[in-house]
């Protein structure tokens, strides 16, 4: 019915956003540590919070409540989210917060490709269309030509390549699976994922970097919830554009804490990612609400 569709989607919108600032926020906090703890060891100790959040209610769960019918695609989620979170972590360690984050809400450009190999969905041209929009925005911020574009560019571009995996295995999975059962999962293979990399390279760390390290984890615990939430109520065609408002949280962030200001032309980027964002929702909605789809 349109007027269910409508409230979902602005609930996925808030969600989506929500998340976007949470995972600025926590990017902030990685790269203010990077210099004294390995991301391999924040990647691990955040899913490891994540984990330790989770117990209680896996305790309460009865016998078989964890049973799933889906745990490929759990898995795929849960290694492309850990990923996207190491490869994110290992960019920011090396180039600035506002360039790792560009990369990674690259994410929803990669979306269409990957939707059709995995499932044969076919998205609909006007949202390539805004996408492609989106795109330019954040070639306008990011400035490749005068910028000194590397590897660590590259690391950060496999960041948005794998959280557009796992932002279409979340839908997937919402829609047969109860939420906490995918965060569950996420959080367990994510953890089970990191700890042969954390062992490898494990460092000391220093007493005044745990607080930012559980401060990370339970950011990322909070911003999953809200990341499954806008996923359970609107298509990833619909709220993917919105992760590109991670661009901006970064941007502000690294202006406040590094000094990092923007010039005009990637205040000029920033405008049209925003709009290409806000216009995507708003065409999203008025097709749902003609031919409903899930």
């Amino acid at each position: 019915m349109p007027v269910v569709a409508e409230q979902s989607t602005t609930k996925g919108v808030a969600m989506a956003l929500l998340t976007a600032l949470l995972t600025s926020a926590s990017a902030a906090a990685g790269k203010h540590i990077s210099a004294t703890v390995p991301p391999t060891t924040i990647v691990f100790v955040q899913y490891l919070v994540c984990v330790a959040v989770m117990i209680p209610w896996l305790l309460k769960q009865p016998a078989g409540q964890m049973k799933t019918t889906r745990p490929w695609v759990h898995i795929v989620r849960g290694l492309s989210g850990w990923l996207c979170f190491l490869t994110y972590f290992i960019a920011l360690e090396h180039i600035p917060l506002v360039d790792a984050s560009l990369l990674r809400n690259a994410a929803p450009l990669f979306i269409p490709l990957v939707a059709w190999l995995w499932l044969r969905i076919l998205v609909p041209r006007i949202r390539w269309t805004f996408m492609i929009i989106g795109f330019a925005g954040i070639v306008l911020i990011l400035q490749p030509a005068g910028s000194d574009t590397g590897i660590w560019h590259v690391i950060g571009l496999m960041s948005g390549l794998s959280l557009s995996l796992s932002m279409l295995g979340t839908r997937i999975l919402s829609s047969t699976e109860p939420q906490e059962r995918i965060l569950f999962y996420y959080f367990a293979i994510s953890m089970v994922c990191s700890i042969p990399l954390a062992v490898v390279y494990w460092e000391p760390v220093p007493l005044e970097a745990w607080p930012w390290l559980i401060g990370i984890g339970l950011s990322v615990w909070v911003m999953m919830r809200c990341y499954t939430l806008a996923y359970s109520y609107a298509k990833p065609s619909i709220i993917s554009p919105i992760s590109y408002m991670g661009v901006v949280f970064a941007g502000l962030i690294g202006w406040l804490l590094w000094n990092h200001t923007p010039n005009a032309v990637s205040l000029l980027g920033m405008a049209i990612v925003v709009a290409a964002g806000i216009l995507s929702v708003i065409v999203s909605q008025k097709a749902e609400q003609k031919t409903p789809d899930k």
